[in-house]
């Protein structure tokens, strides 16, 4: 079989299968009836293409028995016969005169798979514009459905035509920029095919579509341009006879870019999908958008000027810039003051807007548009204040299509030097002394005078008065130091710096008598104020835009300001008014101070006592300069006065004088001086203390003694320790209801010896106080006796381990009934040792050690005895015989 031709091979296997077929499908109709079989399906069709390209015809079979993958054989209709055109299962299946351009690759098969497969023409010619038939060999059992199906393919003439229309290569930004292409074809195929156009832009990442047209005449917009054409900035200008036209309203800096025009063909198939068939482009050309910036220039027309004082300033700012239809210029007139070079702070002295709004002109300013490019400005009556530098700034606005502004541009020209001079005022300054200051705080003053007059004009005078720091006989330059205040035209007064407070409080007066005299006046001279002044006087001209601005300045020669310095001294005396005889008494002692060279003083008095001479020193009360009285390092204002009863005498009073208070009392003055102008600042000068006065008086009462007691010196954690603080009376004893006392108990810790903590007290009302404690002990105070007080230290820990005293302060009443307290008097010290439990710590281990071993003791024994028992018995040994040998042995 194999030695046959293909041909006759396949014929005779179609011969043996159509055998079979035919039994099979007999079967089929008398057993089930008719049913589906094969179907063969090609593109769906007419289809259209140009000559020249490529056409792909797709072909699949399904509902096939027999192996999966399915043969495949391609026919084209020539004339009224097939003719075989290619197979996928015979390699010579096409006829001779298609042979070549199946034998080139112009005609190939492509399987897709196992039942599909493409025919592929790379380029059409007219001739196949005909009939395709594809068909499969059956591998069916029973001939059912179809083996073959038809498509038409039409070929049309390559009559696409595309030609540009070259854009302008430079657009300036804000333009309009048209980019318009011809695309055509020939009439016969305008009713089967249609035309679309695509505008794109290269700037060398590859191209990106701008907008597409067509085919069935909806627009696309590309990703970035979206916006645009939403907003007008895009749109379409078709002008017929195949003219396609894509304006851009405005143009921006980045549209710049090669540009393109892409035509192609489609054909609408069967089913409402288009087909591309044809594709032509065409470049446009390279369009450069030039920034508003390049071509903006400002310029001022006029050079440096130099004016009079009361002339007009006329300026023109000239702009050029291209295309200038579609654009918004703000123009700005600045002024700096600084000279050319130096620090650029301007100022904007006219500005108009885009919508042709001024803003800043006023009075002699006027800031108009002559024309197109052109705007003035005019300012009327200049004065010093106007020179300067002027300078144009322009800011070039572009309005977008959807109606929002964006700056485009913004220059500013070289600045014009402008001067205006005036003819100085001439006159001369003379500095007098009309107060001279003999002593600190004594007024000065001091007169300016201006004389000889001329060229003065419209024009007012301003004085700025200058200190600096000298002494006698130095001979300063005038205009030395700084400034102390200053009256400018307008008669504004501004301080200096460190002056505005004696300015605001009245201690410093600037005034102006005549049109030509000054005075500066002190009130009230300090020492720092002695140095040299002087004045400046300057003159003060009518600014153009209101106000006054300043002028020529003269300065007069120093005039020294010094006075012969006094030290202050102060001295005081204390004497006795009333001696405190007998305890319970009153003391009355008189403080008198005498000043010299203060001026307005006032005295502030501390009253100090000293309990021997050497000794300590307490502070018992004071009064400061304004009568206030304050308690120093005394317990009870109710037994001390103070007051004044003279500008210079201050009296002090102690009633009910007690033992305790016994001592040297003495009066510390210090003299204050007021500032003036400032009410409750005071300023300290100089202070003195007076002589003691010892008070002094026989003490007949009771002698006092404390001691303490415990009850054992060593106690146990967690025990409770107490001691006794008993005091005692040597000679007679008073009665219980004319003696109270006062008991406090401490703790010296051995960390740290030589401080105590306060435990408790109780004071001689019988209010009980009790200090913090840091541990789980507590403890209390009470009262067991007439004069025993106990102290318990419950559930004693290490940490109350110490030394323990306590102090008692006896209160006596007079037969006056007036209390007297005593001096405080401390007892001996006791130490307190707190046990260690070491048995109590370590009963219940050593307890619980023995039961555990006891336990394990029993365990072991009973463990032993059972596997003795059960595990290790031994067979009992035989008797042994009594013979005589036995008995050798045991001898």
């Amino acid at each position: 079989m194999d030695s046959f031709p293909k041909d006759i091979q396949r014929a005779a296997f179609g011969a043996g299968k159509m055998r079979n077929a035919l039994l099979t499908y007999f079967i089929l109709l008398l057993t089930s009836g008719q049913g589906e079989g094969r179907v063969v399906q090609v593109s769906e069709g007419p289809l259209v293409r140009v000559e020249g390209q490529p056409a792909t015809l797709s072909c699949n079979v399904s509902d096939y028995e027999g192996p999966s993958e399915q043969d495949f054989d391609w026919k084209v209709l020539h004339g009224n016969s097939w003719l075989q055109l290619i197979s996928t299962f015979d390699l010579n299946y096409a006829d001779q005169s298609l042979r070549s351009r199946v034998d080139s690759g112009d005609i190939t098969v492509d399987r897709l798979g196992p039942a599909s497969v493409e025919l592929q023409i790379r380029r059409l010619t007219p001739a196949d514009s005909t009939t395709f038939r594809c068909s499969t060999p059956s591998t069916d059992s029973v001939i059912s459905g179809n083996y073959e199906a038809d498509v038409k393919l039409s070929v049309l003439q390559d009559s696409l035509k595309v030609a540009s229309s070259a854009p302008p290569a430079v657009v300036p930004e804000g333009g309009p920029l048209g980019l318009y292409c011809n695309a055509t074809r020939d009439t016969p195929q305008q009713g089967y095919t249609h035309l679309s156009v695509t505008w794109s832009v290269g700037r060398g990442a590859g191209p990106e579509d701008v907008l597409s047209f067509g085919p069935d005449g909806g627009v696309t917009v590309g990703a970035n341009y979206t916006q645009r054409y939403s907003d007008g900035g895009l749109r379409l200008d078709l002008q017929g006879g195949g003219v396609f036209g894509l304006v851009l309203t405005e143009a921006l800096p980045g549209d710049g870019g090669a540009y393109a025009c892409t035509a192609r063909e489609w054909f609408h198939e069967v089913g409402g999908a288009w087909q591309q068939i044809l594709q032509r482009s065409v470049e446009l050309g390279e369009v450069q958008v030039t920034p508003t910036a390049q071509s903006l220039t400002v310029s001022v027309e006029e050079d440096d000027i130099t004016l009079s004082v009361g002339d007009t300033l006329n300026l023109t700012c000239s702009i050029a810039i291209d295309y200038q239809l579609s654009l918004g210029l703000e123009v700005t007139w600045l002024l700096s003051p600084a000279p050319r070079g130096g620090p650029a702070e301007s100022r904007v002295l006219a500005q108009m807007s885009r919508d042709g709004v001024v803003k800043g002109a006023a009075g002699p300013v006027r800031f108009t548009r002559v024309e197109a490019g052109l705007f003035r400005l005019l300012v009327q009556g200049v004065a010093q204040a106007d020179s300067g530098l002027y300078s144009c700034q322009v800011r070039v606005w572009i309005r977008r299509s959807g109606g929002e502004w964006y700056q485009a541009a913004q220059n500013t020209s070289a600045p014009v030097q402008v001067l205006v001079t005036m003819k100085e005022a001439d006159f001369k300054v003379v500095l007098l002394d009309g107060v001279t200051p003999q002593y600190s705080g004594d007024p000065t003053e001091l007169e300016c005078r201006v004389t000889d007059v001329s060229g003065l004009g419209g024009g007012r005078l301003g004085v700025s008065w200058l200190y600096a720091e000298a002494t006698p006989g130095d001979v300063l330059s005038p205009g030395s130091g700084s400034v102390v205040a200053e009256l400018d035209g307008g008669g504004n007064l501004r301080p200096g710096n460190g002056h505005g407070e004696r300015l605001e409080r009245g201690l410093l007066v600037l005034s102006r008598s005549e049109p030509d005299i000054f005075r500066l006046r002190l009130l009230h001279t300090l020492d720092s104020d002695m140095g040299a002044y002087s004045c400046a006087v300057s003159v003060w001209s009518p600014a153009p835009h209101g106000g006054w601005e300043r002028g020529k300045e003269v300065h007069s020669e120093p005039l020294n300001v010094f006075w012969t310095s006094k030290t202050p001294r102060v001295s005081v005396a204390a004497r006795r008014l009333r001696e405190a005889s007998t305890a319970g008494g009153t003391f009355e002692m008189s403080c008198q101070v005498t000043g010299q060279n203060l001026q307005n003083p006032g005295y502030s008095v501390l009253i100090q006592v000293e309990e021997k001479v050497g000794g300590r020193v307490r502070k018992v009360l004071s009064l400061s300069p304004d009568s206030v009285l304050e308690l120093e390092e005394w317990s009870e204002l109710d037994r001390v006065v103070l007051e004044k009863t003279s500008p210079t005498e201050f009296r002090f009073r102690l009633y009910q004088a007690q033992r305790a208070d016994r001592g040297f009392y003495y009066c510390t003055v210090t003299a204050w001086t007021r500032q003036p102008g400032t009410p409750g600042t005071w300023t300290r000068s100089v202070s003195a203390q007076s002589n003691k006065v010892h008070v002094h008086f026989t003490d007949k009462g009771p002698v006092f003694n404390v001691s303490v007691r415990a009850d054992s010196s060593r106690v146990s954690q967690w025990e409770t320790a107490k001691m006794q603080c008993i005091v005692s009376i040597l000679g007679p004893a008073p009665s219980a209801d004319d003696v109270s006392y006062e008991v406090r108990w401490f703790l010296s810790r051995a960390q740290a010896p030589d401080s105590a903590a306060l435990l408790a007290s109780v004071d001689r009302w019988g209010v009980v106080w009790k200090g913090l404690r840091n541990g789980s002990s507590d403890c209390s105070i009470e009262r067991v006796g007439a004069r025993t007080y106990a102290l318990s230290v419950h559930s004693v820990q290490d940490s109350d381990a110490g030394q323990y005293y306590c102090t008692a302060t006896p209160w006596l009443r007079s037969p006056t009934a007036t209390w007297t307290r005593g001096r405080d008097i401390t007892s001996s010290r006791i130490y307190l040792a707190v046990n260690f439990a070491l048995w109590d710590s370590m009963q219940r281990p050593l307890l619980v050690g023995l039961g555990v071993s006891l336990a394990v003791g029993i365990l072991s024994i009973l463990l032993g005895l059972i596997c003795t028992r059960c595990f290790c018995r031994n067979p009992l040994p035989a008797p042994r015989s009594h013979g005589p040998l036995t008995d050798m042995e045991m001898e």
